[in-house]
């Protein structure tokens, strides 16, 4: 299946906003209708992509099939690394509550400046809750309590 970046995609990638993790932001900028998405998820196997984050840029509105409709991915359950008997719902909360509060963590130590400088570069790095969690103290030195609120609501609900 081949995919494109759609117009509010294209302001994701610019803006540096709109919910692409710096891992996803790599893989987006390679779906330009010439590549398959076989071949995208191949090209970044190494840095973690898969098939749940081609999911939730089509989910977002950032990409689309070539003839600017919507496509949709269609995984088996076993394909996708969960057990058939999985509860449904649980992985993609899980995965929304990541993108939350990664977006909230990347906003906190960006608008600290140079002196969030590399805990945004560690914040950036984090590939899943418990390493986005296990940053929650240092972000909350980083930006005190008030401010942290966001992030710990977004963490642990």
């Amino acid at each position: 299946m081949l995919l494109v970046k759609t117009t509010a995609g294209q302001m994701a990638l610019k803006d540096r906003h709109g919910g692409l993790t710096s891992r996803q932001r790599s893989a987006f900028i390679l779906f330009d209708g010439q590549r398959t998405v076989g071949q995208v998820l191949a090209a970044t196997a190494a840095m973690g992509i898969s098939m749940d984050d081609v999911q939730a840029m089509l989910d977002q509105g950032l990409l689309e099939s070539p003839d600017g409709k919507p496509a949709v991915l269609k995984a088996p359950a076993a394909a996708a690394g969960k057990p058939a008997d999985a509860a449904p719902g649980v992985a993609p909360a899980l995965a929304d509550r990541y993108q939350s509060a990664y977006r909230v963590a990347t906003e906190l130590t960006s608008a600290a400046g140079l002196r969030g400088f590399r805990l945004n570069l560690a914040v950036e790095g984090a590939r899943n809750m418990e390493e986005l969690a296990a940053l929650a103290p240092k972000i909350r030195e980083l930006v005190g309590d008030e401010k942290y609120r966001r992030l710990q609501d977004a963490l642990f609900g």
